[in-house]
């Protein structure tokens, strides 16, 4: 397809994230106001590094949307590896923050290989699974050869220890190979043997323990569930509207992380259930527009990344909420483009700029060119399967 036959972004999708964007610099200088100036003397000093990590987002959600997505095919497979490769220098070079080494620090930069390694799997295996079709369906050819990649990245993620992210990465793999046709016995086999695993490693560590525990008796005593509780309190506080932007009260030193894992708390409290269900109903249209891209896509490529992008943010985003409802236990999984922080901010924003590129390839919105006796007609729809 050349630049003048190419249709329009999906702008729905675009202007969601965008907005996502805009609106987390307001949440999280209101809810890391009182620690930042507590810590560093400077109300604003969180605020100035996230509107640097949202620009850069930003950026790369228009590098992501201007290459076609056809190109990224070939270049997966090396992608995954140095992902590999990162997540297992991680291990031994890695800065280790609350007993975890997630995180490669290179002077004042800092990068958290997992976020970048669950978009190159999705990728991979995106290009893999349209490369070989029906031979999902073949155990040995098809299915695992896949699954030696997820274990692969998984039994990384999770040895940081990143316990909750492992297991993400495992239901969005799953996820793919259940789109893509995989037979059901392959999957529930999967599942059979990697559930006694995932439960032993989590009463391996004391602390995973007791938070599964806590949370499980549901009682408000306690350090594993005190976040989680003060979290809770801050929706009450919230009530229908909201006590009002900059008005959170959790922020005061209550609520633990509350510009990071735990910022929808902050939502609740300052803009109450009404403006809860308006940033969950963003990610609803992020949802509903991925999925339809997916379904326009022109080749398989294409659909599978629509999906796995889609289902990436969209998951976050539901483990999130659930996490502060108290619905679920309590994990380090951010909100997405709305959490404080850089690495997660960035793949997804190139992510979404991928999701784009693809819209832009499908027929989901003609572009309306001029004839040569000047009147406008729709761009001819070109045959699925014709290359471009």
């Amino acid at each position: 397809m050349t630049p003048s036959q190419r249709n329009h972004i999906d702008l729905p999708l675009l202007t969601a994230v965008l907005l996502l964007m805009v609106l987390s610099l307001g949440i999280v200088y209101s809810a890391s106001a009182t620690w930042a100036y507590e810590k560093f003397g400077a109300s604003d000093r969180l605020l100035n590094s996230h509107l640097l990590k949202v620009l850069m987002a930003i950026v790369a959600l228009f590098l992501g949307m201007l290459v076609p997505y056809k190109k990224y095919r070939k270049l997966t497979k090396p992608v995954l590896i140095i992902a590999v490769v990162l997540l297992a220098i991680t291990l031994v070079l890695g800065g280790e923050t609350k007993g975890a080494s997630r995180w490669i620090r290179f002077g004042g930069f800092g990068l958290q290989p997992s976020e970048f390694a669950k978009f190159a799997l999705l990728f991979h295996l995106a290009a893999l699974i349209s490369i070989k079709g029906e031979l999902i369906k073949d155990l040995k050819r098809g299915y695992m050869p896949m699954l030696i990649w997820v274990g692969t990245v998984t039994a990384l993620v999770m040895l940081q220890p990143n316990f909750s992210a492992g297991v993400m990465i495992v239901g969005l793999s799953l996820i793919m190979f259940f789109i893509s046709g995989a037979r059901w016995v392959h999957l529930f086999s999967t599942v059979a043997a990697g559930l006694p695993v995932i439960a032993l490693y989590a009463v391996s560590a004391p602390y995973r323990m007791e938070r599964l525990r806590s949370f499980f008796a549901g009682h408000n005593g306690g350090r594993p569930n005190y976040q989680l509780w003060q979290g809770i309190i801050g929706f009450g506080n919230g009530g229908l509207f909201g006590v009002g932007p900059g008005e959170s009260r959790q922020r005061d030193f209550f609520l633990p992380e509350s510009y990071g894992d735990f910022v929808f708390s902050i939502i609740g409290e300052e803009y109450g259930f009404v403006g809860t269900i308006a940033f969950l109903s963003l990610f609803l249209l992020i949802m509903l527009r991925g999925f339809k891209i997916a379904r326009h896509a022109r080749d398989e490529f294409g659909r599978l990344l629509a999906i796995g992008i889609t289902s990436t943010i969209t998951l976050f985003a539901l483990v999130n909420a659930g996490v502060t409802l108290g619905i679920l236990p309590t994990t380090g999984q951010p909100m997405p483009f709305v959490s404080y922080g850089g690495s997660a901010l960035l793949f997804s924003g190139f992510a979404v700029g991928v999701l784009l590129n693809v819209s832009a390839y499908s027929d989901m919105h003609p572009r309306i060119r001029p004839t040569d006796d000047t009147s406008t007609v729709i761009a001819p729809e070109i045959p699925v399967g014709t290359p471009y």
